[in-house]
């Protein structure tokens, strides 16, 4: 039977903090496994109170820290003055994300001709582009529609 993508990513995140000689505790562990589960990025504080009374505040920003210093979670910058992360799945899918400027409301998608029209990019530019990011801001139709 084979791993659910989230379990791999899971024990691939738990593997690497282990083979970095650090401990997989209690907190480490919770975050790792709570982030396996999402489908797209939280911030810290959101991933705080998913696991308060079980994780402080300052072990979700620690873990959350070293984790994104492994390559293991992405930061992403909203510009809100908070953070998001969502896990990296090596060689896996992943998709970019929307954020409306007036409620904040984040959307992800996916769209394959962007994902041709960055490697055509990656084919021109003199650098090894191992990733990439995007972020796009505007505002959602809720938002346009009420003014």
């Amino acid at each position: 039977m084979h791993a659910s993508p989230e379990t791999e990513w899971a024990e691939l995140a738990l593997g690497a903090l282990a083979s970095e000689g650090r401990k997989a505790g209690g907190a480490r562990r919770a975050v790792v496994e709570l982030l396996a589960g999402q489908s797209c990025c939280l911030s810290a504080q959101e991933v705080a109170d998913r696991l308060r009374g079980r994780v402080g505040v300052a072990s979700v920003y620690r873990a959350l820290d070293l984790l994104a210093r492994e390559g293991l979670v992405q930061r992403i910058e909203l510009g809100d003055g908070a953070a998001r992360f969502e896990r990296v799945v090596p060689g896996g899918d992943h998709h970019h994300h929307v954020v409306c400027e007036r409620c904040g409301r984040l959307t992800p998608f996916e769209d394959e001709d962007l994902e041709r029209a960055m490697h055509r990019l990656a084919g021109r530019l003199a650098h090894t582009v191992r990733g990439h990011d995007v972020l796009i801001r505007g505002e959602c139709s809720s938002c346009a529609r009420s003014g």
